[in-house]
This record gives structure tokens, C-alpha cells and sequence, in this order.
């Protein structure tokens, strides 16, 4: 049972911003979430119903919103660690 994985457009645009190589590294990590979203290391964040948060590059964040109804996880930010939680 495969998740589908789709962006926000402000996602797509903070993911753009970033260098080549990290945005790689980025989109390898998005792409496993179809297969388990939730991976080791994966944290809930406070505050928030669905919005979970995975580790990338210990200096890098994406945040995503997993939907187990319709095996659906959206990508809502992608950033540096000190400015993805603003």
C-alpha cells in the first residue's frame, strides 16, 4: 500500500531555492515517504493535528501532512532548520 506523495506550491517553491545537491538529497527522502511515512526519526509536531516533520541533512526539515484516509502525504514546507518552524 503505496502513499501518494504531492507538494504544496510554496513547498516546490522553498525546495527550488535550495542548492542543486540539497535538492536531491530532499527529493530522495520525499520519495520514500511513499513507502513508509513515518520513518525512523520522523517527529509529530506540537501544536499540530497531521503535520509531521523528517530530518534531512541534519541541517535540513521537511514538513509533511500524512493523511492515512486516503494514503495521501503532502510536502507543506522544505527549509534550513532555523526557518522551516516560522
Amino acid at each position: 500500500m503505496a502513499y501518494e506523495v504531492g507538494f504544496k506550491p510554496a513547498a516546490l517553491r522553498q525546495l527550488r531555492k535550495l542548492e542543486a545537491a540539497v535538492q536531491s538529497t530532499i527529493l530522495a527522502d520525499i520519495e520514500l515517504l511513499a513507502e513508509n511515512p513515518r520513518p525512523d526519526g520522523c517527529k509529530k509536531l506540537k501544536g499540530e493535528t497531521d503535520l509531521y516533520r523528517i530530518r534531512v541533512a541534519s541541517q535540513y526539515r521537511v514538513v509533511d501532512e500524512i493523511q492515512d484516509q486516503q494514503l495521501l502525504v503532502t510536502v507543506v514546507k522544505v527549509g534550513h532548520r532555523r526557518e522551516v518552524y516560522r
